[in-house]
Formats: structure tokens, C-alpha cells, sequence
């Protein structure tokens, strides 16, 4: 399994709009951070977790020519709002691009994009199949995902166990029963917006504490702030097994 992680950052990105600290004015790319999302490519399927508004930038840079589904996380806009950018696949593959995600999630979806809903369609607007997942193993193109139910302050969300890879961004709290299905992977992805306790999001130190406990063979972390500082400076004071992500890092699982 080959994955490319499309955007490393938070919700407003890294450089911030309008802020001037050394990370939003840093040089180096693996500072430059768009939302969150990663391309799977397994089995011969092209999968994408999360269609942030970052999304038809993230595809068009990592050049992805086909994608036979989105899974998404939860509903914030940071994950979804770059969904209308399915289309030219839609063009291309001539087919409904397949959604994957809790009913709620699903629900918001249509809120959001009613005219892809409406009884009369707009020539042109994306279509979607919508698949509701629930906290039981599913299958995506043929590749089987195992949903993680981690708490995002009081909002529950998903992450994803995909063989030997797990990705949980936005996390604030993990029950024992739900590591259980983590245990084992060689390879996680795990969030960290910052150095400072926060309401919704695992602090470096929290996700740290939590990879040192799984154990697994290779973590990153992702979803970051400008908060957290230079990816340079940060990098060198992490365990061993335990790095960054940025945008365009391929890792093969």
C-alpha cells in the first residue's frame, strides 16, 4: 500500500492568513501546510480520505488520475468542502463517485451540497453514491476498513484501520476498547495540532504518549498548527519512530 499524504494541516492551514511568525514565513516546504487528506493507493484502488477545500490542489500537485472512492472522517469543512471537485472524475471514469461515511456525515453532505440532491439536477454537478458506515468493518473497492471511534471534543468521528496502516486525525480522546483495534499496525497516523492542551486535538505530548503506548513500527503526525513550530526544530526532539508528515510524504506500508 502506497500512501500520499495530500494536506498535514489544520483547519485554516499553515501559513495562517495574514499571520507573520516563522512558521507561516518559513521557506521550507514541509512548513507549507494544506487541510488534512491522504491518498491510498492499494489493490489497484485509488482511495482518498477526506475532500477538504484544498482538494482539486492536492490532486492536481500528487497528479492522481482516477479515484474510485472518498471515506470521509467527519463533517467539518476542513474535510468536506472540497467536494464538488469530484467532477472531472465523474467525466472521465463516467461513473457516480462512491461516498463513504457515517449517516450523519452523509446528512451534512446534503446540506451542503443540496443541488447534487435536488430532484431536478444541474447538467454538470457531481454525482455521488452515498454508503452509510457504521463502527463495523466495511469494504471500499474491494479494500477493507476498520472504523476507529475516536471523540473529536464531543463530537464523535472515524478514524481508519487499512491493514496495517491506521490514520486518526482529529482526536481528542481514544477508549481502550477502540485501541484494541489499532494495536498491531506497523504504521500510524496520528493527530497533533500543537505544544498546548487543547479542547479537541491531541498536544504533541498527548500523541506521543499514546504512539509510545501502541507501539507501532513508524508514526506521523498530522493535522498541525503554526503553534506547534518549525518542522526541523520539531523533528529533532521526537522519539525515534515518530516523525512529521507534510504534504506530498509517500510512505509505503
Amino acid at each position: 500500500m502506497k500512501i500520499t499524504f495530500l494536506g498535514t494541516g489544520t483547519s485554516q492551514g499553515v501559513p495562517l492568513i495574514g499571520c507573520t511568525c516563522e512558521v507561516c514565513s518559513s521557506v521550507d516546504y514541509r512548513d507549507n501546510r494544506l487541510r488534512v487528506s491522504v491518498h491510498l493507493q492499494v489493490n489497484g484502488k485509488s482511495i482518498i480520505i477526506d475532500s477538504g477545500p484544498d482538494f482539486r490542489q492536492q490532486v492536481l500537485r500528487e497528479r492522481i488520475k482516477k479515484l474510485d472512492a472518498l471515506v470521509y472522517t467527519h463533517e467539518h469543512k476542513d474535510h468536506i468542502a472540497g467536494l464538488d471537485d469530484i467532477r472531472p472524475f465523474n467525466f472521465m471514469q463516467n461513473t457516480d463517485m462512491p461516498l463513504y461515511g457515517e449517516e450523519r456525515v452523509l446528512e451534512r453532505i446534503k446540506q451542503e451540497f443540496p443541488y447534487i440532491f435536488a430532484e431536478y439536477k444541474y447538467p454538470g454537478i457531481p454525482k455521488v453514491e452515498l454508503y452509510p458506515v457504521i463502527n463495523e468493518p466495511f469494504e471500499v473497492a474491494g479494500v477493507e476498513f476498520i472504523p476507529i471511534r475516536v471523540m473529536h471534543y464531543k463530537l464523535p468521528v472515524f478514524g481508519y484501520r487499512i491493514g496495517d496502516f491506521t490514520y486518526i486525525t482529529d482526536v481528542s480522546f481514544i477508549a481502550e476498547e477502540e485501541k484494541d483495534k489499532v494495536r498491531g499496525s506497523k504504521v500510524i497516523v496520528l493527530d497533533a495540532l500543537r505544544h498546548e492542551p487543547h479542547i479537541s486535538h491531541f498536544s504533541l505530548q498527548e500523541a506521543i504518549a499514546l504512539l509510545t503506548e501502541l507501539k507501532p513500527e513508524r508514526a506521523y503526525l498530522t493535522h498541525i498548527s503554526h503553534l506547534l513550530g518549525l518542522h526541523r526544530e520539531v523533528e529533532q526532539n521526537l522519539p525515534d519512530f515518530i516523525r512529521l508528515a507534510y504534504d506530498g510524504l509517500q510512505i509505503e506500508v
